[in-house]
């Protein structure tokens, strides 16, 4: 019987450490990251190697995973005083910061190491990435606004840093799969930002750009959706070198970025919640949906 009882509690606990690694790491953000990388990757190489796109993302996990594990030890106060993530491992003591300090450090390592065998670029980029999300961007949550503007950098790297994977070369291309990232997460953090506008205030942090949740700050969720709009559609004007998309293609991607404006211009008038979540979701399916969308007609055509 004692037996059973301990085999149940090793397995117990391995269960509980893995949960915590994957909530420490961010899981399902960090796997919609490599998720990117993967799309960029596919989009840049002209021959699929199989071997590049595993590095690809057992390195973009690692590195994504570090950032997010340095910014939870950061954090961890500020965490144990929202309702959204005081469970996280941290605030809940569940585990230690050293420990979270090695996990960190240790999927720093290997995650720029893994993205160096690749090429040296990719490396770099990553290691940008971490540096920026960790050292600038989470400090500046407490200070100003315009933390979203430099957070939207890091986060725009992942779905550049594939194509950068599969050639070893920075470009226009990559550039604009970097700019459509990049003014995609205004209107998606910003309606994160106005759902939680009353925790993040009772923290300290102003996610929102005007501070407010007004007709402001949704003026210019409506501007960087335009721009997202405007770059997204680029490729299909032939103007982005390799990366080019065909008319019908253009056509719903311009559709998609159509349905996010929409709800902006939705939030504009109401300024309700409800509207500033599906702003949220239909952010979330326009980014998945885009992605595949150049993808598949870059293999049709």
């Amino acid at each position: 019987m004692q037996t059973t009882s301990s085999t149940i509690e090793k397995k117990v606990s391995l269960v509980r450490i893995i949960n915590d690694f994957k909530e420490i790491t961010k899981m399902r953000l960090s796997v919609s990251v490599v998720f990117s990388s993967i799309i960029g990757y596919l989009l840049g190489a002209e021959n699929i190697q199989i071997s590049v796109l595993i590095l690809l993302a057992i390195g973009g996990y690692l590195a994504v995973g570090a950032s997010n594990t340095f910014n939870q030890i950061i954090e961890k106060d500020v965490d144990a005083q929202m309702k959204r993530t005081k469970n996280r491992p941290l605030p809940a003591g569940r585990m230690t910061v050293n420990t979270a300090l090695v996990i960190g450090i240790i999927c720093t390592i290997l995650g720029i190491y893994i993205l160096y065998t690749i090429n040296p670029r990719t490396a770099l980029f990553g290691a940008i990435s971490i540096f920026i999300y960790v050292s600038v961007y989470t400090p500046l949550k407490a200070i100003t606004p315009l933390t979203v503007w430099v957070g939207a950098i890091p986060g725009a790297i992942p779905f550049m840093l594939g194509w950068v994977a599969a050639t070893n070369e920075f470009s226009i291309e990559p550039g604009t799969l970097f700019l459509i990232q990049f003014f995609w997460q205004f209107p998606h953090f910003w309606a994160i930002g106005w759902l939680a506008h009353d925790e993040y205030k009772k923290v300290g942090y102003n996610m929102l750009p005007m501070g407010k949740k007004d007709e402001r700050a949704v003026i210019q969720i409506i501007l960087y959706t335009i721009c997202m709009i405007v770059f997204s559609v680029m490729p299909a004007f032939g103007v982005t070198g390799r990366l080019h998309l065909s008319t019908v293609s253009g056509v719903l991607v311009f559709l998609l970025g159509l349905m996010m404006l929409f709800y902006a211009v939705k939030l504009y008038r109401e300024k309700t919640d409800k509207v500033a979540r599906q702003l949220m979701f239909s952010s979330l399916i326009y980014i998945t949906l885009i992605q595949i969308i150049f993808v598949v007609d870059k293999f049709l055509h």
